[in-house]
């Protein structure tokens, strides 16, 4: 199905589109958690492999169909497009020089060292200008922190898909697509299934 910003329609209040509707076809039971909730090592590796499980399914589930064209012509398929495959960069990467050109994208980030990816964002502005105010920013330093404190391995990286539409509805739509597919723990729209513990 190809999408374009007349076929998208409009959302009230100028909110961003919920693809949420259709069923999920891997069963996660939400753990319990408060937004104050301080993981234990045993839950905190117990989340960490449910969620790399649930991931991990999806990189082998190729069934939906849902298509993109972006402004250049090239189909994406969100569905054959994996973020693990991605070139990644330092998780600081806002901070670097060739990073500060706008350009429409759609980022991630991961922990590779759990084979995690935890947040999937897009963008028109460049990394540093969309990052300076990101909510992100404080779950990933409460990540880092709490596996500091269990003394447990992490590697927090960075990737970008540029080039995407640079029609806001189409790129929100990505996102949302992705979010659905992989379910990354910080976007909100997946507290459903993991918590929210590094609120």
């Amino acid at each position: 199905m190809k999408y374009s910003s007349q076929s998208l329609g409009k959302t009230n209040n100028n909110q961003q589109l919920s693809l949420f509707e259709s069923p999920a076809t891997y069963e996660v039971k939400k753990p319990n958690l408060k937004s104050d909730f301080m993981m234990s090592k045993d839950f905190l590796e117990n989340w960490k492999n449910n969620i790399s499980s649930y991931q991990q399914s999806q990189r082998n589930n190729l069934s939906q169909q849902t298509n993109f064209l972006t402004d250049n012509g090239i189909l994406y398929d969100v569905d054959l497009f994996d973020p693990f495959t991605l070139k990644t960069h330092p998780d600081q990467f806002y901070d670097l020089p060739n990073y500060n050109l706008s350009e429409s994208c759609l980022y991630f980030i991961l922990d590779t060292h759990g084979n995690l990816l935890l947040y999937v964002g897009e963008t028109k502005l460049s990394p540093s200008q969309r990052w300076i105010n990101h909510d992100c920013k404080n779950y990933i330093q409460n990540y880092i922190e709490l596996h500091r404190k269990y003394k447990l391995n992490l590697m927090i990286r960075s990737a970008f898909l540029w080039g995407i539409p640079t029609d806001r509805k189409l790129r929100q739509t990505m996102e949302k697509n992705l979010i659905f597919r992989w379910r990354s723990p910080f976007n909100k729209e997946s507290w459903q299934y993991w918590g929210q513990p590094f609120k």
